[in-house]
């Protein structure tokens, strides 16, 4: 089981093309869109098809609901505050699409309700990228992307959740800037290509296992 999430928005088709995009990245996440007002009705949100949402959205371990504008909000928060039957909701304060990227892949590792919540608020925040420094006691390994988009949506996804496990502090270098290999919005912010040469640099116990997870998801062009 995961976590759910829903979207709320006045756009029927943000709604839908956001769970659509999430949902690349995160393919065991029930990501349910609630947009627009019922029967085709235009732009606006719509109460009771966010309260069923929430509740198609759940798997057990709760839901994380997510809005775009204001009165959205409040339609989301009525809802959770109407919901019965021991189903555990919380409205997520952070941006609609970059709070949903961050969501669906909390909620694909494995993350708790609470912890899928701050990871959609953390969107709100700059990206975690920092100018190069000595690499110290670090482990690194120069890649070359190959794949058609580089570090992308759904690449930067895999690559973060096969280091969800991982004991290892790891990060993603391309020329100047370096990205915090667990984030997947920092990763997008380098907008590593393909044919860019990136530098993987991992500390920790298990520096070793992260470099090799990164090189065989490179290699491999993510699987795409």
């Amino acid at each position: 089981m995961t976590v759910g999430i829903v979207l709320v928005s006045h756009s029927a088709k943000l709604a839908e093309g956001l769970a659509d995009l999430a949902a690349q990245m995160a393919p065991d996440v029930r990501i349910i869109p609630a947009g627009g007002l019922p029967d085709g009705g235009g732009i606006g949100t719509d109460y009771d098809e966010v309260v069923a949402a929430a509740q198609r959205a759940d798997s057990g371990d709760g839901v994380v609901l997510l809005y775009d504008l204001g009165s959205a909000q409040m339609t989301a928060e009525l809802a959770v505050e109407s919901l019965s039957g021991g189903l555990a909701a919380v409205v997520a304060d952070g941006p609609l699409v970059e709070g949903a990227i961050a969501a669906a892949v909390a909620a694909q590792g494995g993350a708790d309700r609470k912890a899928v919540a701050s990871a959609a608020a953390g969107a709100g925040l700059a990206p975690d990228l920092a100018a190069v420094d000595s690499p110290g006691d670090a482990q690194e390994k120069e890649l070359t992307l190959t794949n058609e988009v580089g570090l992308h949506a759904r690449p930067a996804a895999v690559l973060v959740r096969s280091l969800a496990s991982v004991e290892a502090e790891v990060t993603i270098r391309l020329g100047d800037q370096e990205a915090d290999a667990h984030s997947v919005l920092a990763l997008m912010s380098l907008g590593a290509r393909q044919g860019d040469h990136i530098v993987v640099r991992a500390r920790g116990p298990e520096a070793s296992d992260a470099l090799a997870k990164v090189t065989g998801l490179v290699e491999s062009n993510f699987g795409e």
